[in-house]
């Protein structure tokens, strides 16, 4: 919520700042708190509504509704590249010409089509969202490249542990044995702090209580040993109160330290990620289900999981192929 109520001449008022900064005051008409409260969300919405539809206003005024949410962070990047070509045009005005004209420029500019391709997602995904809301009556056709095959390099175990051997500083090791322990996301561990990691259980809640944003799932994992030994060593010099510490402070970037552990076991370029999905084709190829899996990596939708790593799975179309025998 980005406004408050206050009062003037004994009426309720809302209380907001628009995006110059300037400080706005609108009066509710009434004096019932209750009253007020109630027509807030639905008056403070239509105040700060973006009124034209240009994609320009059209994609700010996605960013207001969807504020908070992490896809918002990455959305300030793509319409850096969008914005000359598709910034004063509006939605009836957008056609496979503009996008093959965009596509063309970003290609001879050096960009891969996997950005160009998310860069006219996220176009798309902004014109869908302006249909539901009644801003635009139709969506109009995005040409977008062939989306890109991705062939995602994963470690083997042993690579695993020459790179934790080679982390030079021990928050760094405990880092990366966590990252492939857990199959966390980076952020998760950065952020992890002790009153989450039950030691008793052996469990560590990668949830963290603070973020009230929509943002990707996290998980309560179960620690294996390797993590367990990892961690009661940790714990038993921790100075603050998050797991990955230095010098008294957490740290919430590690991938340069990631990066030099990398380069000492000669395996050229590391980053978390790359961990994260190490593991899971590591559960895939020991035969672990895509529910367990799902449930690890913290995906809502198995779907996902089963489409990412079912073809590791030792299972994986066996029953199809027996079908076929001679």
């Amino acid at each position: 919520m980005s406004y408050t109520l206050g009062r003037l001449h004994g009426q309720f008022v809302l209380v907001y700042r628009s995006s110059d900064g300037k400080r706005h005051r609108y009066r509710l008409g009434t004096t019932d708190q209750s009253k007020a409260r109630a027509a807030a969300p639905a008056v403070y919405a239509e105040l700060t509504r973006s009124k034209g539809n240009t994609i320009r206003e059209l994609w700010d005024a996605y960013l207001e509704d969807k504020r908070g949410r992490a896809i918002t962070t990455t959305m300030a990047t793509t319409w850096k590249a969008l914005e000359q070509c598709f910034g004063p045009l509006h939605a009836d005005e957008v056609g496979d010409y503009t996008c093959k004209a965009h596509i063309e420029h970003r290609r001879k500019s050096g960009r891969r089509d996997w950005t160009i391709y998310t860069e006219l997602g996220h176009l798309r995904m902004v014109l869908n969202w302006a249909k539901q809301r009644g801003r635009i009556r139709d969506v109009p056709h995005i040409e977008r490249p062939h989306e890109p095959r991705v062939v995602k390099r994963r470690l083997t175990r042993n690579e695993v542990k020459r790179l934790v051997d080679a982390a030079e500083l021990p928050h760094v090791g405990l880092y990366i044995t966590l990252l492939y322990a857990t199959a966390a996301r980076s952020s998760a561990l950065t952020e992890l702090t002790w009153e989450r990691v039950d030691l008793a259980r052996g469990l560590i809640d990668l949830r963290n209580p603070e973020i009230t944003r929509p943002h990707k799932g996290r998980a309560i994992v179960k620690m294996n040993d390797s993590a367990r030994a990892a961690l009661l060593a940790a714990h038993a010099g921790a100075l603050t109160k998050h797991v990955i510490e230095w010098g008294g402070k957490p740290v919430k970037k590690v991938r340069r330290a990631l990066a030099t552990a990398a380069r000492k076991a000669n395996l050229g370029k590391v980053n978390p990620h790359m961990l994260r999905h190490t593991a899971a084709t590591h559960l895939a190829e020991s035969g672990t289900g895509m529910e367990e899996i799902a449930q690890f990596l913290g995906h809502t939708n198995v779907a996902t999981t089963r489409k990412l790593y079912a073809h590791y799975s030792p299972e994986y179309l066996a029953k199809a192929a027996k079908a076929l025998e001679l």
